[in-house]
């Protein structure tokens, strides 16, 4: 057992440093509501979906469970693995956990969704992931994945539900269909405005699965919460997601992925800065190196790159209330060479090719917000259906 308490200790030291801001005490995530589940896993043989963000208190999951006699039978992690330690886009093997024996099985590596063979002999699947709310973070996709396992398979689903940091806006162009990829699966706007538990509400209610048969499916809610609730997630959900600042600023950031501009990977403040070698290096410059988190398709390495700082003293995150597009188009305008600023993944981030045009042919923020508006009013009477926290 004391073995096992060695990843709680890693994570408790994670949240000191992840963090100066006292974490919301009244705030109760799924999985800290113990007596709403524990006595149904005793009787289960389950797996978890589950990474280093899956806390009770400030003790891992797993290790909750297995000091109270309950054993999960295989546990299931999504990118970034079960430490969340890998990078973007770095693909994962499946592996033994060192200090429990159980088996750990990738679900960002050859497979998406668990196989078959992986879901025989199981009764339940236990979610418990921290989202941040953006359509192309891929845990929504994961979720999408594993419920269509559970659907196929006839396994229950069960999700311990966590709060949503950017649930507090919905904003962005409503993913289009032939844009539908693992960072954007279904028609959604980019911040969507709901929790885990919620989406996977929305999923089964919109039809959204491959596979029509019903299964048994249970959300265990957070309590004392609502989405205008400022919520820090006390670890950090992802190695280039370091604080709440990064957090907020990531729906914003995250397109610029998409381009040739750098988002600051390689530094202490990835999503928080942006920048290019072509840029003027007189008030503030930064030079990407390979770290832990950060070498896979890393921009610029060891090249000094002007930009922009968008950190605390520069930003309040708490006043983002929405999508900025004001700072991709100030990067695009000021890029020498227009032509090669935007990949091909650009389309697939947005979910539509019209961003892209609107930007290249040079509308403003407000008239390109404008075209967003039909889609974002037609989304939120869906996803009204759908809210647990009203």
């Amino acid at each position: 057992m004391y073995r096992n308490l060695i990843f709680s200790s890693l994570i408790l030291l994670s949240s000191c440093l992840y963090s100066s801001e006292e974490t919301q005490s009244e705030i109760l995530c799924g999985a800290d509501r113990t007596e709403q589940y524990f006595d149904q896993l005793r009787a289960k043989k389950f797996a978890l979906v589950s990474n280093q963000s899956s806390l009770i208190s400030n003790v891992h999951l797993v290790d909750s469970l297995i000091s109270s006699g309950i054993r999960p039978m295989k546990i299931f992690t999504p990118e970034h693995g079960f430490r969340g330690n890998a990078d973007a886009g770095e693909l994962i093997d499946d592996s033994i956990d060192p200090f429990t024996s159980i088996p750990i099985i990738s679900l960002y590596g050859s497979n998406k969704q668990p196989t078959p063979e992986e879901m025989n002999a199981l009764d339940l699947i236990v979610f418990d992931l921290q989202d941040v709310g953006t359509r192309f973070y891929t845990y929504i996709s994961t979720l999408h994945y594993v419920m269509e396992a559970c659907a196929e398979n006839n396994v229950e689903l069960m999700i311990l539900d966590r709060p949503n940091p950017n649930g507090d806006y919905i904003d962005g162009p409503v993913l289009e269909a032939e844009f539908s990829s693992f960072v954007g699966m279904h028609p959604i706007p980019v911040l969507h405005g709901m929790t885990i538990g919620e989406y996977a509400k929305m999923i089964i209610g919109e039809k959204w699965l491959d596979e029509k048969k019903e299964f048994k499916f249970s959300v265990i809610s957070c309590k004392n919460y609502s989405h205008s609730d400022k919520y820090v997630p006390p670890v950090k959900p992802s190695p280039n997601l370091p604080n709440y600042q990064a957090i907020r600023l990531y729906p914003s950031l995250c397109f610029f992925e998409g381009t040739k501009i750098s988002i600051g990977r390689g530094t202490d403040f990835p999503f928080q800065v942006f920048g290019h070698p072509q840029f003027d290096t007189t008030l503030f410059s930064f030079i990407p190196d390979s770290r832990p988190g950060a070498t896979f398709n890393l921009k610029y390495k060891g090249i000094p790159c002007g930009g922009v700082d968008l950190r605390e003293e520069k930003v309040d995150p708490g006043n983002i209330s929405i999508l900025n597009l004001n700072w991709i188009i100030d990067a695009y305008s000021r890029c020498k060479q227009k032509e090669n600023f935007f990949t091909n993944y650009f389309e697939l981030l947005a979910g539509t090719d019209k961003l892209q045009k609107q930007i290249e042919s040079g509308l403003n923020e407000k008239e390109i917000r404008e075209s967003w508006k039909a889609g974002l009013d037609e989304f939120k009477l869906i996803r009204e259906k759908y809210l647990i926290y009203r």
